[in-house]
């Protein structure tokens, strides 16, 4: 398994509409919740996202998660959602 970029943030998918793309996931670190960024999934493996899908991402200069990757299963685990 790769190692996780000490930069990586990671969270987990709470909520996600196809038909709109907007979205929402859980922020690992703090539990906050983050609002995915238009182009979330642009350039990603991703073509759909299923709640508690762990993802890795950025955070663009609006605080909303950008550039989704595949997450990590070694962490502190799924929060509560």
């Amino acid at each position: 398994m790769p190692a996780i970029p000490l930069d990586a943030v990671q969270g987990v998918i709470k909520s996600y509409d196809p038909l709109t793309g907007d979205g929402v996931l859980v922020n690992e670190a703090d539990l906050a919740d983050v609002d995915l960024a238009d182009d979330a999934l642009e350039g990603s493996v991703f073509r759909m996202l299923r709640q508690g899908q762990r993802v890795q991402f950025d955070l663009d200069g609006d605080g909303r998660a950008t550039r989704l990757r595949l997450g990590s299963e070694v962490d502190m685990g799924t929060p509560t959602l």
